[in-house]
């Protein structure tokens, strides 16, 4: 067939064409060898096609699947290990002062001038290049898992991780001034005494703006310290969340079914952060996170400690244990409870869900049903919670040992489903970049 004829064939068929692109051999920084780079060229088509049709063209051309990041979690455990500044500044000293000029310069000003401005290079370069790795080796906060992220943010404070970054490479820019100021101006001196005092002077205007400001290098230090604490989880292993009312048992529930051993006392917020745990159920592992409890109030008046539970419900994947104390004992009324559970309940309705009761032991046989005289469904529904809590809660006790069985049972059932929408939602990920 002509090369005519098949131009024709082509417009019939509505094909647009790509020229053929020019193909350079570059050297690769990446991989050994050499690897093909199309050059930029313009064309013309033979017929109309859509956007996405050229811009799929064009990521062929660039060797650039159009395939979904799909963002994980770990970033805290990769991040790099930060030297106190106290000790950046006594290493950086102690290499800058062996330096020595360079050989063969017999003229006794300029070989100490020589030596006088590589000494303050050196020792700007060794207090300045950490600094440099630093800011760029901690990950970009937008760039986080949203996990991580609100992570970052309820347990550092709004913008302070932003801040120290931004405050070392300060201190970075100020080093390199100082160091590229003050060792040209040895390179200038006239004489042997004079290149010794202007290394003088730059040894210590350097070691002053270091110790001023290498706060910075600490505040950095302390939080990889915090981020580094940060429970790992991961997003391919079922997750058990526990959530309810400050002091409603949840501690008390983790230790007994899983490795985790959070602090457990009989007041308030006991729980300080996001505790994980490990459950062996049926020779399967899964993970257990106890997580602070929540106030009966709306989310611009909550703590970072309840944002944390929130975050953990919002971005994990996690089936959620809902602990109810009927007793009196946590300090927040079954009321209260009522309104949280029902918030919540509504707000994660998505989730897997079993509802316990604890310390059944402390429950009076025949408790008291606050009800006003109406028949209003929202009160004779709050009546039947003070009784029995939620509609097919699991009665439990840690003291008596009562119902921890069942809810051992209930909680693998309730893994293994968990399990089973992970793997649902991979499959339906690889589908979707596969197409």
């Amino acid at each position: 067939m002509g090369v005519m004829s098949m131009r024709i064939c082509l417009s019939h068929l509505q094909l647009w064409q790509i020229p053929r692109p020019k193909i350079h051999l570059r050297k690769s920084r990446s991989s050994p060898g050499l690897y093909a780079s199309p050059s930029i060229t313009e064309y013309r088509s033979s017929c109309f096609c859509s956007q996405q049709a050229q811009a799929a063209a064009r990521g062929v051309l660039q060797n650039k699947p159009m395939v979904k990041e799909i963002e994980s979690v770990g970033a805290f455990q990769k991040l790099p290990m930060v030297m106190p500044s106290v000790d950046i500044l006594s290493s950086a000293l102690k290499k800058a002062k062996r330096v020595s000029a360079t050989k063969g310069i017999s003229n006794i000003a300029k070989r100490e001038r020589n030596k006088a401005a590589k000494q303050l290079d050196a020792l700007m370069k060794e207090l300045a290049v950490p600094l440099r790795d630093y800011v760029a080796n901690f990950p970009n906060r937008k760039c986080l898992h949203p996990y991580e992220r609100s992570l970052t943010e309820l347990t550092l404070g709004d913008g302070n991780y932003e801040k120290v970054l931004k405050n070392v490479d300060a201190l970075r820019k100020k080093v390199v001034s100082a160091g590229k100021e003050h060792a040209s101006l040895c390179a200038k001196s006239l004489s042997k005494r004079e290149a010794e005092e202007r290394l003088s002077e730059g040894l210590q205007r350097l070691e002053e703006v270091f110790n001023r400001e290498g706060k910075a290098v600490d505040d950095l230090l302390n939080i990889a310290k915090t981020l580094r604490a940060m429970p790992v989880v991961d997003l391919e292993t079922p997750t058990l969340c526990l959530v309810g009312a400050p002091n409603v048992g949840k501690s008390s529930l983790v230790r007994v079914i899983s490795t985790g051993k959070p602090e457990v006392c009989n007041y308030p917020f006991t729980t300080r952060g996001i505790l994980m745990g490990h459950i062996n159920l049926g020779y399967q592992n899964f993970q257990i996170t106890d997580t602070p409890g929540l106030l009966q109030r709306c989310d611009e008046d909550r703590n970072n400690l309840e944002k944390l539970t929130l975050a953990v419900l919002t971005h994990l994947p996690t089936a959620i244990l809902f602990v109810h104390d009927l007793s009196g004992e946590c300090g927040t009324s079954p009321s209260d409870q009522f309104t949280i559970y029902k918030e919540i309940k509504e707000r994660f309705s998505d989730h897997i869900w079993l509802d316990v009761v604890s310390k059944c032991d402390l429950l009076q046989t025949s408790p008291v049903a606050y009800v006003t005289e109406d028949e209003d469904s929202e009160h004779l529904e709050m009546a039947s919670y003070r009784k029995m809590g939620p509609d097919g809660a699991i009665r439990v006790s840690v003291m008596n040992e009562e119902g921890l069985n069942e809810l051992k049972d209930r909680v693998y059932q309730m893994l293994v489903g968990q399990m089973d929408r992970i793997k649902s939602r991979s499959n339906e990920d690889n589908a979707e970049v596969a197409t």
